[in-house]
């Protein structure tokens, strides 16, 4: 575990003080908490060439070990992600602080005041795969948002978090914001120990396979927020656009294959299919992609690989596309919602009809018309980052940004009134909404 005052505790001592670090966290200012952040972007800026050094060590030891190419992709922490990263935080420090926020005032009765207002969720505890740039997204948003983080990375990559970390850390804490904003752990035992706090952590967001995902959410009472797998769909429509189509299933499937929101399975309307997959093969096989085809697929292009059962519900994270020509728009949507993750889906259509009952009833956090599902991401929303991605449909979903992470309390002003004058009759309620000021 990484922290001056972690030393001699276990996870759930850790915890507990991270607990009461929360509450002083909900009260940090929005100007302290900008402040923190543009110091936390000046750090990594100046400790730059640690953090390269420290990610060389996880890249020579990935390659080493044996991982994939698409693996040690997302390992890499170099100059461009380090950028990403700065404006990520520049983009944060830009947007209106998410708490105090009065989403809704009512006065109840004369001088009896209802009023429900953001706050932050309190301590939240990040699972994440070896994404180093992940970190320090995370640490980002939870204290823009106010929260308390307890960190685990892949171990692929504890190098590179390690110098994240000290570099984030000790520039919070060079702003005043509480110690315990930001944790760090490093070990499985660490994170079972985790999976027990539930007196001291409020939300748990594991960004993983669906297996461990799903061993989270089988050892822990703590509430979970997240996604397993990312099986994302595109559907080609009898009334594409040819020259639409090929650059968006490119783009969805080879900008970087190893994101979960990457394409896995595109599904082609039987009367497109002899126009869209000769030339959409070519481009995708000069970029390296395996087709994986269905025998009516394999008909089309003799080249492809034929599929099996299992390649319309995979995550490849590779190379890899999986095709599968349907009869019409209703068994796109019918295969989608069987086999997809709820993840994103796209249609590529010029049928406005066919459009809006897609987007309609494809139960995804995403639906997408004539465009990349690689969109998916709370920087290219405008969210500044994100903390990952929910499927789920309670509190948030897609991509979990400021508004993603804070909660709400309701607060009531009022000026001696007791409950049995409105029971007795006495007094009466009028319910008069006021329209509150907004800032997000």
């Amino acid at each position: 575990m990484s922290g001056d005052f972690q030393k001699n505790c276990n996870v759930a001592e850790i915890a507990a003080e991270i607990k009461a670090d929360s509450f002083l966290m909900a009260s940090v200012s929005g100007s302290m908490r900008d402040e923190a952040l543009r110091k936390i972007s000046d750090a990594l800026a100046g400790g730059k060439e640690a953090i390269f050094a420290a990610n060389k060590e996880d890249i020579d030891a990935g390659i080493q070990n044996g991982l994939s190419e698409p693996l040690l992709k997302r390992l890499k922490f170099d100059q461009q992600k380090l950028n990403d990263c700065i404006d990520g935080i520049a983009g944060l420090i830009s947007l209106p602080d998410p708490l105090f926020q009065k989403i809704f005032v009512r006065e109840l009765d004369e001088g009896l005041t209802l009023e429900k207002v953001t706050c932050p969720i309190g301590v939240i505890g990040v699972i994440f795969e070896s994404r180093p740039d992940a970190l320090v997204q995370i640490a980002a948003l939870c204290l823009k948002s106010g929260n308390c983080a307890i960190l685990k990375g892949g171990s692929e990559a504890i190098n590179t978090n390690r110098a994240l970390f000290r570099l984030i850390h000790g520039a919070g804490l060079e702003a005043g914001i509480p110690k315990g904003f930001l944790t760090l752990i490093e070990t499985r035992a660490d994170t079972q120990e985790l999976l027990g706090c539930h007196d001291s952590i409020d939300l748990l967001i594991p960004r993983g396979s669906n297996e461990f995902v799903r061993h989270i959410m089988n050892n822990s009472s703590i509430p979970v927020m997240g996604h397993s797998d990312g099986v994302c769909h595109i559907y080609a429509d009898k009334a594409f656009d040819l020259e639409k189509a090929i650059p968006i299933i490119h783009d969805a499937k080879t900008q970087y294959v190893a994101a979960c929101n990457a394409a896995e399975t595109l599904l082609v309307h039987r009367d497109a299919a002899a126009r869209l997959l000769p030339p959409l093969f070519e481009r995708l096989d000069s970029s390296g992609v395996t087709v994986r085809g269905c025998p009516e697929t394999l008909a089309i292009i003799p080249a492809a690989a034929p599929a099996s059962s299992d390649d319309f519900a995979a995550e490849y994270l590779d190379f890899i596309i999986s095709v599968k020509i349907v009869g019409g728009i209703d068994e796109a949507i019918s295969h989608i919602n069987r086999f997809g993750s709820h993840h994103t889906d796209c249609i590529i259509t010029e049928d406005a009809e066919a459009a809006e009952r897609f987007m309609l009833l494809v139960d995804s956090a995403g639906v997408y018309l004539n465009c990349s599902t690689r969109f998916a991401d709370g920087f290219r929303y405008g969210f500044g980052a994100e903390v990952g991605i929910s499927t789920g449909k309670l509190h948030a979903r897609g991509p979990v940004g400021l508004a993603g992470l804070v909660t709400y309390k309701f607060k009531l002003y009022g000026s001696g009134q007791i409950v049995g004058d409105y029971a007795s009759g006495k007094r009466s309620f009028k319910f008069r909404d006021i329209q509150p000021e907004r800032h997000i």
